[in-house]
């Protein structure tokens, strides 16, 4: 256990490093270096996100903590310890286990003008699914809001509920960087219907990729 603790962050790093990564969109980022940002990507594409997401903070200049947010099961106790050796301050919990712990301490970081990146249709799905949280407190905060739509074109595909995606090495990666505009939100009827339809814009399904 502790040699995969070690190994993982490497293996990681090395892999993500090897990727040829086209950029798109990040002309929207570059205007966010003094707001906090809750930065955002499918859970399924994580082994990019996580590190696609860190590099893009570092980008626009800025030099404030950014937190993931990882649930507290065995897998995610794994997770953590890869993206705390990576460079991540933790924040640990989930809409199923510990929410109002985890409502806090990202409210806690957003009000310091802290960056926050997310998989928010993780832990368990459904998948490519935005959950309400986020975007409210995002909105509560008036932080930036970006999402990192992933598309590797060489990967392997578990057979798991999220599709979750392992990049080749040395094989191409297009993240298109969209900033969303959210708005305050009168109400919870308001809050669902505008995160139900940003969920299809953002779906595989719903956002058509512009090599396909």
């Amino acid at each position: 256990m502790r040699f995969l603790q070690w190994l993982l962050p490497i293996a990681m790093r090395l892999l993500y490093r090897s990727l040829r990564k086209q950029f798109t969109g990040v002309e929207n980022a570059s205007k966010t270096s003094k707001t906090a940002v809750v930065a955002a990507f499918w859970h399924g594409k994580m082994l990019t996100g996580w590190l696609a997401a860190q590099s893009l903070l570092r980008d626009i200049g800025s030099d404030a903590p950014v937190s993931a947010v990882v649930s507290l099961s065995k897998d995610g106790e794994i997770l953590a310890n890869t993206l705390a050796q990576l460079g991540f301050q933790l924040i640990r919990g989930s809409s199923s286990r510990g929410k109002a712990e985890v409502k806090a301490e990202i409210s806690s970081a957003l009000a310091r003008c802290a960056h926050i990146v997310i998989t928010p249709d993780g832990p368990r799905g459904p998948k490519e699914s935005l959950k309400y949280g986020s975007i409210r407190l995002a909105s509560e905060h008036g932080a930036a809001f970006w999402f990192l739509k992933i598309h590797h074109h060489n990967a392997w595909r578990l057979k798991s509920w999220d599709t979750f995606e392992i990049p080749k090495p040395f094989s191409t990666v297009e993240i298109d960087v969209r900033q969303i505009s959210l708005p305050t939100f009168e109400s919870e009827d308001a809050l669902r219907a505008f995160t139900e339809k940003l969920s299809s814009d953002l779906s595989s399904t719903g956002y058509a990729h512009k090599s396909e």
